[in-house]
């Protein structure tokens, strides 16, 4: 069990670095093909329609630390690629205005929904990497699954995957 662990963390933080690193890979560029895209990187976690064209997420949730978006504009070419996953994009969360909904167009479905006996609804738990420091971002959902709000705390690799 621990080597699959150890191996899973490898095979996604290789999967970030490749996947908007460049290496074996074309960079992801504005005006880029939607099919450009998908012959280098592959079927996307997730389709979203956006008002003015589509997002590809690429999300490595729920145990890599990434989440890149590809938006394309109506015509499927890239407008923008990047990593979400990050404190300037959580920052854009607006508490009591953003939804569930909002949260996983933004940072595509989490890694986890967690619950606290203090806390009465979901919280959505995404795992991200600050620098080195492995960490969590979770947002707190009130039962109309409204970001109600925010926090972080550090990801302690567990005993198992340390050896």
């Amino acid at each position: 069990m621990k080597a699959f662990h150890r191996g899973s963390r490898l095979i996604a933080m290789a999967a970030a670095g490749l996947l908007f690193g460049g290496c074996a890979f074309t960079p992801i560029t504005p005006g880029m093909s939607r099919e450009q895209v998908l012959a280098s990187y592959g079927a996307p976690t997730r389709v979203v329609p956006l008002a003015a064209g589509t997002r590809l997420q690429y999300s490595g949730q729920p145990l890599g630390r990434f989440a890149n978006m590809v938006d394309l504009d109506a015509a499927g070419k890239v407008v923008s690629a990047r990593q979400v996953l990050t404190p300037a994009e959580f920052s854009r969360i607006q508490p009591g205005q953003w939804s569930r909904a909002d949260m996983e167009r933004e940072f595509g479905r989490p890694a986890s929904i967690d619950h606290v006996a203090s806390w009465q609804g979901d919280i959505m738990t995404y795992r991200w990497q600050d620098n080195i420091m492995n960490m969590f971002f979770y947002a707190y959902l009130d039962g109309n699954n409204v970001v109600q709000r925010t926090g972080q705390g550090i990801d302690f690799p567990n005993r198992d995957e340390r050896d």
